[in-house]
């Protein structure tokens, strides 16, 4: 079959604007010619508000880089937990309600789901594989119930019985499981014999390119009002925690070690991103007189991260220890091992591991900000040389593994379309 007659259903709850890797999935596959339908919700992610210029009767329906996108109508995240439940359940439905009568006029072949929270979102490609008989292939990025409990704090027996439900599923009606973490086929085969269809697909990262017509970080920070000789200045040693500031992310640990290492006014504690912790991290910072050691600098676009990550000595990595983060590898792993800097992981499983195999960093257990804080004024002393030898070493683990267009080709295998 010629690839232009290859028709992609994409289902996920999130797409551009908001940043997620499937984004560069679908892209890659209108670019090969393939006829890829993406269907969404409306952008909302994570602030929990509508994207500027998006809404119920606004840019339902559009075209980017040749993908063509379905919006569908559900309610914003906003910022407590009826909203958000009201978010995940208003997707399920409309969508399942969408699939239903799509799948009467239209046949793809194959469905494609990526697979964030919540677990429901993937119900409405499970029903469309059912009423036209075609393969489905499911990305898993988030495991669930187990999300619910260690992220959440619900641990309800009949709540999380009843998202069990969704997951036993989609597991078993999948043709093929993609895990982002290797440490997921733990969760998964507990569901059943699946061995045979769980196959290890990382996420990515773009790489050290820059897409900021010229833009310097000087001028990105100015729009902030962010003095960034107070922040950047070239005699400080700069640790930078860089993504979602979240529950999960170990913040506790991070800004307690700052604590520790307060009196070294030359030591810099730089956080790029927010979420819901951001707020407490705030108010920790100005509670502990820390507003020359700690900066919170918000989120910027992703594309102009690696100006960031040039000015860092050291990029850090953590999350909360717990059962479920432990089977994870963020993400930002791979981004920051692309930036040729080297790497703290404070956590512990399966995303240590990746750095201890790269051998790009140095790691402490999740939660011990005591060894952290002795870490980072060990390394606040050591010789340029031995950092940079560190990043390299990501840097080429990055090349062989998490290279965008490597794993996008490889994807391309795995599902059948070269």
């Amino acid at each position: 079959m010629e690839n232009k007659r290859k028709k992609i259903l994409f289902v996920c709850q999130y797409f551009y604007p908001e940043v997620f890797r499937g984004n560069d999935i679908a892209f890659h596959w209108a670019n090969e010619g393939y006829e890829v339908h993406v269907v969404t919700g409306i952008p909302n992610y994570p602030d929990g508000v509508f994207y500027e210029g998006y809404g119920f009767c606004k840019k339902r329906k559009e075209v980017l880089n040749g993908v063509r996108v379905t919006r569908l109508p559900i309610f914003p995240r906003g910022n407590n937990k009826i909203m958000m439940l009201l978010n995940y359940f208003s997707y399920f439905i409309v969508a399942c309600v969408y699939i239903l009568f799509h799948a009467i006029r239209h046949k793809y072949d194959f469905v494609f789901i990526q697979q964030l929270s919540p677990v429901m979102m993937s119900f409405p490609s499970i029903l469309y594989k059912k009423l036209r008989k075609v393969p489905l292939y499911t990305w898993v990025l988030d495991l669930w119930p187990e999300s619910l409990s260690a992220a959440a704090g619900i641990n309800n027996k009949f709540i999380l019985s009843f998202f069990d439900l969704f997951v036993k599923s989609e597991y078993k009606h999948s043709d093929l499981i993609l895990t982002s973490s290797k440490s997921f086929d733990q969760s998964i085969l507990k569901y059943g014999d699946y061995k045979n269809k769980v196959v290890y697909y990382p996420q990515w990262s773009d790489g050290n390119s820059l897409n900021t017509n010229n833009t310097t970080l000087v001028n990105i920070l100015k729009e902030k009002g962010i003095d960034e000789a107070k922040v950047f200045d070239e005699d400080s040693f700069k640790v930078m925690f860089a993504g979602a500031v979240g529950e999960a992310h170990g913040m506790e640990c991070n800004l307690q070690a700052a604590l520790l290492t307060k009196e070294r006014k030359d030591i810099k504690w730089v956080i790029v991103g927010d979420g819901r912790k951001l707020p407490w991290v705030q108010q920790f910072v100005k509670d502990n007189g820390l507003e020359d050691t700690v900066h919170t600098l918000g989120r910027f676009p992703s594309e102009t991260m690696p100006l960031f990550f040039e000015t860092a000595d050291v990029m850090l990595v953590s999350l909360t220890d717990s059962l479920l983060f432990n089977l994870y590898a963020p993400a930002k792993i791979s981004s920051y091992m692309a930036s040729g800097k080297p790497i703290i992981s404070c956590l512990n499983g399966e995303g240590a591991e990746v750095v201890k195999t790269a051998e790009c960093g140095w790691h402490v257990p999740a939660g011990d900000a005591e060894k952290l804080a002795a870490l980072v004024l060990h390394l606040a002393d050591v010789d340029k040389a031995t950092l940079s030898s560190k990043g390299q070493n990501g840097f080429r683990f990055y090349e062989e593994n998490f290279q965008k267009e490597k794993c996008l080709r490889k994807l391309d295998e795995i599902v059948g379309l070269k």
